[in-house]
């Protein structure tokens, strides 16, 4: 790459966007093809798709992509890539598709979002991908339940995609070629990422400045796509994220940016996914902490650092960053982990889940060694206002 970055996944960023000047000749000749309504995990996927973000994909998968990276984690070209992108379809819709003609992608309103080339439709194992994917067959999984909610025929096929859906936190939301065009003008070649899905809070800023040690720039990454609804509002999170940084972050060494994908909660294999598309968006190095993507007790605690071993360096390209359990001490008076702490849980300052919200609901600012007092207030605040 001529920035000096890391190489996207696969050597170049594929952008599947149609220009302006093709999207007006798309939406006239989309009235006369077949609809597939697409789910809001689709529409995020289209986005992904449309940036670059997917690269090297140019859709959503075909059978040999599809059955490859179920069975393997990689494309049938060879490439890693751990999570299936598909499009499904009851049977009903697809028999009235045609192999080889171009279908109209439209959201739940009708509004056309993309127009996809169909070259495949075909039938899958729900349960084999739900064992291989998620590692469980339980419905009670979120990332399993839409499998087996969703159609019994996959579509498969390259997109051009007309309409990105609703742009929130738009001032956030760089694309991977812009990303890249911010790191390359603060001279960035080393560039870390964290995903999250939730606040961050003391454990979380630790392992990310430790990170940052060692290269020349932070991406904090936020999940903004759909998340299980008990998860903190994307809204509230990007409030934390901004008063961390206004208070506690060198400014010119970290990039808020939010990722517009979906939560799969596939853990290990997730881990690798969110891993790859950092890759497109020009970061060399990726945060893999506990339980990442995880879910309930699906999955052991490092499954996430395990699963890299499975693949060549080489091949992903990104360098993961292992981090275990953080927790401040108070015999050691810092932030520590297991790996650098000697003493006993009975010094560590860990709260979990139930007991934060408990605390914040009733307007009590956890201790400092847990959260910062500005993260704590956005979220006490948040919890005040009635539910619309």
């Amino acid at each position: 790459m001529t920035d000096g970055l890391i190489a996207p996944h696969g050597g170049e960023l594929i952008v599947n966007m149609a220009g302006e000047a093709e999207r007006s000749e798309w939406q006239a000749r989309a009235k006369s093809m077949p609809q597939v309504v697409v789910s809001s995990r689709q529409l995020a996927d289209l986005e992904m798709l449309a940036v670059g973000a997917y690269s090297p994909l140019t859709g959503f998968m075909t059978r040999s992509d599809y059955v490859s990276v179920v069975g393997d984690m990689h494309l049938s070209n060879g490439l890693p890539w751990s999570v299936p992108i598909t499009l499904s379809a009851t049977s009903e819709r697809a028999s009235n598709l045609r192999e080889g003609s171009q279908v109209a992608l439209v959201d739940a309103e009708g509004a056309l979002q993309a127009v996809m080339l169909l070259l495949e439709k075909y039938r899958y194992d729900k349960q084999l991908e739900a064992s291989k994917v998620y590692r469980t067959l339980d419905d009670a999984h979120p990332g399993v339940k839409v499998v087996y909610e969703q159609g019994d025929v996959l579509l498969g096929g390259p997109v051009h995609v007309i309409t990105l859906q609703k742009q929130s936190f738009a001032q956030y939301r760089y694309t991977p070629a812009q990303s890249r065009k911010l790191f390359a003008e603060r001279g960035w070649k080393r560039v870390v990422a964290f995903q999250t899905r939730n606040p961050v809070h003391r454990a979380h800023e630790y392992i990310q400045k430790c990170a940052l040690e060692t290269v020349d720039g932070l991406y904090l990454h936020p999940l903004v796509g759909d998340t299980k609804g008990d998860d903190i509002p994307a809204d509230v999170r990007m409030r934390c994220y901004e008063v961390l940084l206004e208070h506690y972050y060198p400014a010119n060494r970290v990039v808020l940016g939010v990722l517009p994908a979906a939560m799969r909660y596939a853990g290990p294999r997730e881990a690798i996914f969110h891993a790859l598309v950092r890759k497109n968006y020009g970061c060399s190095h990726f945060i893999v902490g506990r339980d990442h993507a995880g879910v309930g007790n699906y999955y052991g605690t490092y499954d996430a650092h395990a699963i890299f071993a499975e693949f060549d360096p080489l091949e992903l390209g990104i360098t993961p960053m292992f981090f275990d359990h953080t927790f401040y001490c108070r015999a050691c008076d810092a932030m520590a982990s297991s790996k650098t702490c000697p003493h006993g849980s009975e010094q560590h300052v860990t709260l979990s889940g139930t007991k934060v919200r408990h605390m914040l609901q009733a307007g009590e600012i956890p201790p400092r060694e847990f959260s910062r007092p500005e993260v704590a207030q956005v979220l006490i605040e948040a919890m005040r206002q009635p539910v619309s």
